[in-house]
């Protein structure tokens, strides 16, 4: 609930948030939303919202109109199979994000990153927000590095760096992601409470801020806090 999550952010000037979709109920996204809703109106937070879609399913127009009647919501997760990502019933649900006024939310290893590179070139209308970082693991780094340069080629993709509980190699990934994309395509995330299985929120912002202070001022704010505000359409 929201009282938990300012208990764990407790320390960190928490000023926004995104709530992204948990799988709540795949017979029922939109009340999901419902009740994302409800929170908001007894406790001002989340920000906006990322809702659940499956882009191929019959519902899919009902599901993504009803998610777009929503003014906090800002677009949907969907987390592809292999090979999903090129198939034309799933790209048929994928076409109606944009005129909807949605983004796509990728959650997907970094072997499918090409798929997603081939996505974003033929819909550069839709903004992809690619989550945690594209799911490096430490033994295949210089493969994820490969498939990151490739998606970073497409403007209309940006990355949340999160979720890097089982990474080691934290400041190699981080620093990575940020020369491929630039400053002004990266952000950080917590994706609480799901990384409280393995640290602490203190624990993870202060990693992000330890391992970028060798940037400057206005290029940790875009990080920790106005790429997030612009990318997501936060309101001022």
């Amino acid at each position: 609930m929201v009282a938990d999550y300012r208990a764990d952010s407790a320390g960190w000037r928490v000023e926004r948030g995104v709530y992204v979709e948990a799988e709540w109920d795949p017979r029922d996204p939109a009340g999901e939303m419902a009740f994302i809703e409800s929170l908001r109106k007894k406790d001002g937070f989340p920000t906006v919202a990322i809702a659940q879609a499956w882009l191929d399913r019959d519902d899919c127009p009902a599901v993504l109109e009803a998610h777009a009647a929503r003014a906090f919501v800002r677009g949907v997760r969907h987390k592809p199979r292999p090979g999903q990502m090129g198939d034309a019933r799933w790209r048929s649900g994928y076409a109606r994000l944009a005129p909807l006024g949605l983004h796509f939310e990728l959650q997907a290893p970094w072997r499918q990153l090409d798929e997603a590179a081939r996505l974003a070139a033929a819909f550069p209308g839709t903004p992809i927000v690619l989550n945690h970082a594209g799911l490096p693991l430490d033994q295949e780094l210089d493969q994820w590095k490969d498939a990151m340069r490739i998606l970073a080629a497409r403007p209309n993709v940006t990355v949340k760096i999160s979720g890097l509980g089982n990474v080691a190699r934290k400041r190699e990934v981080i620093l990575g992601t940020i020369e491929r994309f630039g400053v002004t395509r990266v952000m950080f995330a917590s994706n609480f409470p799901v990384d409280g299985l393995r640290s602490r929120f203190p624990e993870i912002f202060s990693s992000f801020d330890e391992i970028t202070r060798g940037l400057g001022d206005t290029e940790r704010r875009a990080l920790f806090h106005d790429n997030a505000v612009r990318i997501y359409r936060m309101p001022p």
